[in-house]
């Protein structure tokens, strides 16, 4: 869900080709699998579309080229610092961070509630991207 929420914010504040702006799974366990239905749904509801997105796994090579790894969930920053080795450490967040929040983002697999996810997500990547779009961020 963050890939595309924080792909709408980005296109919707006309910095379409300041981002590059993907998503990837830090375990293998939905690799290849299509955005899960009700994810899928919630998107939809806010006129996002997700189509043609498949999970794939985060790899080394992703850490070295991005500039940021952000995680939902602890668990997520965890093997997001394992993948990314020492040297692209200071890369690693988690989305709660940029919304002034040390949470974790609601969890929609074991909760069923995803809009509370979906909140949590957009306060994140609104966030992300104020930060993002400071003055002393831009270069």
């Amino acid at each position: 869900m963050a890939e595309f929420i924080f792909k709408k914010l980005v296109r919707q504040a006309g910095l379409s080709t300041q981002f590059e702006i993907a998503s990837a799974a830090t375990s293998s366990e939905e690799i290849g699998n299509p955005v899960y239905p009700p994810a899928r749904q919630k998107l939809a509801e806010h006129g996002i579309s997700c189509i043609g997105k498949t999970a794939r796994q985060v790899t080394r090579a992703d850490a070295d080229y991005y500039d940021l790894l952000i995680g939902m969930d602890e668990a997520n920053r965890r093997n997001l610092l394992r993948i990314a080795g020492p040297e692209n450490q200071h890369k690693v967040h988690l989305l709660m961070e940029f919304a002034s929040r040390n949470t974790e983002v609601a969890d929609p697999w074991y909760t069923g509630d995803f809009e509370a996810t979906w909140q949590d997500v957009l306060a994140g990547c609104k966030g992300l991207l104020n930060r993002l779009t400071k003055p002393e961020n831009k270069h």
